[in-house]
């Protein structure tokens, strides 16, 4: 059941943990179950002294000892054994692996261990059991969102043993299967794990409204993405330094990817080994996304083995942010490893309304938990990481914005600011084959649920999008204005129609788009969703991007590799003639789920991500990029947190660290 040693009555302890789950021991206890009470000093449902007494109460039934008691479903497989002893998924370490539910799939698929929740999670301000820790209100910085960027700043700054930190996330510990199976991630689209949003109606694509799903748990987004591991082009932070933001260019953001890297292909000038991120080869290296590269490479393109290096121009298998063959979101990565810390408290699930201004300082966040709200005080910084999407809302629901939008809704005006404005998004469009053998459709197999368990690879270990590449499908451009992905299974309707059949899909996105949007408020109100208009398509350059990207694919699908796998369309444009073609990408399109800009630097944050005009506030996720990097967005996000933490704690007098 555990790395170490189990303990017996395993039935008791389901049943115990089915109603105790992420409850006190103290309020556990009166189930009677000796077993829920037997971790001790790092028992993950409890603050540590509680866990000790009733351990110690129950001593003569009870194991005292180190174990992550939130899920009991779960074993080491052979993989987690051979781990190096000094690798971050290492059971020597503090940390497991990942924090493990278990497979439906199959015959029953055993997850890998691993913490979920800590003794520093806490559940609600009107629990009795809690309140030794609700003392504490006041903090150094408070963090809102654990997501891509939240995780990384809550586990950075939080080495200072001297800094309070406090963690704000809506959702909760990332205890769902379907979020470290790496193919099952599709099912958590509107789910409970998913903020859900959508667009207004988009004017660009015959005004249909675009389905923007949002990781709502642990992780944010890294944690029901794709897990591909781009980071853009050079000319991307080339680009945001001559435009203003110092300190951004490529050669001054490299240290940082390759700080947060553990790249199993080694260090190199671009990449790094033993950061927290583990960056793996695919485990899956499905025939169809195979026949793709194949494909490409006989229509000319050359092959890239490796989009973060050199050069981006080329066809290829992507990198994931993969550990053994399951996702490595920076929850795993960097948050469960740091909720070890006494100095560290995440308040989940907990919904910021605003932040709070003092005489033009951010002194603290208004919070509402369990249908109470209370202001989490910060004594050094208030950090917005809640994405591109919703930090810009809280910063208007503050005051922050631009004013004639502010006073519309009786919002009083603190800073005249653009927040929300120049949204930018991957506008991506996928053709749809049918195809002969045996397409993901078959990944839920005994076989595959036992290679997943035992080695860490197979079908289950698809991130869907496996392979791809980057054209540059016109003269007199800085870098690629197309990427591919391909996808060996159908993916049609914003990515919720059904696959019930097989088939593969693949096409391009928009990665360097030239039209913006805005987020703007639908109401004043926390709980309302923000309106969200991108303009998908409303430039003649991303018209002719996306009509040249559908020919790239289409010349594609005719070479052999692709032709002896395709027995029909199943949904493709009508013709190669270009309006057919533009007809049918703004109809079959969808975003590639990358928002960014809507705080950008040199607009609303300056190069440190610090709000102008408000002293104590940042803003650190996507939403302050300049531009939309060429690539899949979660790994600059972790980069520019990587960073801000660095300039963080510079700015608070704290000794830089050295890793």
């Amino acid at each position: 059941m555990f790395a170490r040693p189990a303990f017996g009555d395993e039935v008791c302890a389901r049943a115990a943990m089915k109603a105790g789950l992420n409850r006190s021991t103290a309020v556990a206890r009166r189930l009677s179950c000796a077993i829920l009470v037997q971790a001790g000093t790092n028992d993950l449902i409890t603050p540590a002294g509680t866990a000790r007494r009733a351990a110690e109460k129950a001593r003569q039934r009870a194991q005292l000892g180190e174990y992550p008691v939130d899920r009991l479903d779960v074993h080491a497989g052979p993989w987690q054994r051979q781990m190096p002893a000094g690798s971050p998924s290492s059971p020597r370490n503090r940390s497991l692996a990942h924090p493990p539910p278990v497979s439906r799939v199959g015959t029953g698929l055993p997850g890998r261990n691993g913490p979920a929740a800590r003794p520093f999670i806490r559940e609600s301000t009107q629990n009795p059991c809690l309140s030794e820790e609700m003392e504490m209100s006041t903090y150094d910085y408070v963090i809102v969102g654990a997501g891509s960027a939240g995780c990384v700043l809550a586990a950075r700054l939080s080495e200072d043993p001297e800094a309070r930190v406090a963690l704000i996330e809506a959702g909760g510990p990332d205890t769902a299967q379907e979020i470290h199976v790496p193919a099952a991630f599709p099912q958590l689209f509107k789910s409970g794990l998913d903020w859900d949003l959508d667009s207004d109606p988009e004017p660009g694509i015959n005004g249909r409204r675009s389905y923007l799903p949002r990781g709502k748990v642990f992780g944010g987004c890294s944690s029901i993405n794709a897990m591909i591991y781009i980071r853009g082009s050079r000319a991307d932070y080339d680009g945001w330094a001559a435009a203003g933001a110092t300190g951004w260019s490529y050669d001054e953001v490299l240290p940082y990817f390759r700080r947060s890297e553990d790249n199993e292909r080694g260090e190199d000038e671009f990449h790094g080994v033993g950061g927290p991120l583990t960056v793996s080869e695919g485990r899956s290296e499905h025939p169809y996304t195979t026949a793709f590269v194949e494909a490409a490479a006989q229509a000319g393109h050359p092959r890239n083995d490796d989009f973060n290096g050199a050069t981006q121009l080329g066809v290829g298998r992507y990198q994931l942010t993969q550990r053994g063959g399951m996702r490595c979101s920076t929850a795993v990565a960097y948050l469960h490893p740091a909720l070890e810390r006494p100095n560290l408290t995440v308040l989940a699930p907990a919904r910021a309304h605003r932040v709070v201004i003092d005489g033009g300082r951010a002194t603290g966040v208004e919070v509402e938990r369990d249908g109470t709200v209370e202001v989490v005080r910060a004594e050094r910084e208030v950090i917005l990481s809640a994405g591109a999407y919703e930090s810009p809302k809280l910063l208007m629901l503050s005051g922050i914005g631009p004013a004639g939008a502010l006073s519309a809704f009786g919002i009083d005006v603190v800073r005249d600011l653009p927040v929300g404005q120049g949204l930018q998004d991957h506008y991506m469009a996928l053709l749809n084959f049918r195809a002969k053998g045996e397409s993901l459709l078959g990944a839920a197999s005994p076989e595959n649920a036992a290679l997943l368990q035992s080695e860490g690879r197979g079908w289950l270990t698809s991130n869907i999008g496996e392979s791809g590449g980057f054209f540059q499908t016109r003269d007199g451009l800085a870098g690629p204005d197309v990427q591919f992905h391909a996808a060996p299974v159908l993916f049609h309707q914003e990515g919720l129609g059904p696959a019930t059949e097989h088939g593969l899909a693949f096409g391009p996105c928009v990665v360097s788009p030239t039209s913006r949007g805005a987020v703007t408020l639908r109401a004043p109100r926390p709980d309302t969703a923000p309106r969200i208009v991108h303009n998908y398509l409303t430039t003649a350059e991303d018209r002719d991007s996306i009509v040249a990207g559908v020919r790239i694919a289409l010349e594609i699908a005719k070479q052999q590799a692709v032709a002896d796998l395709v027995t029909g369309s199943f949904d493709v444009p009508a013709s190669d003639s270009d309006a057919d073609v533009l007809d049918w990408a703004k109809r079959a399109g969808q975003t590639l789920y990358h928002p960014t800009s809507t705080c950008a630097i040199g607009s609303v944050v300056d190069p440190e991500l610090r709000v102008f005009d408000v002293a104590g506030l940042r803003v650190v996720d996507a939403s302050v990029f300049p531009a939309v990097p060429r690539g899949n967005t979660n790994a600059p996000t972790i980069m520019a947190a990587e960073k801000a933490a660095d300039l963080i704690t510079a700015a608070n007098g704290a000794e830089g660290a050295t890793r």
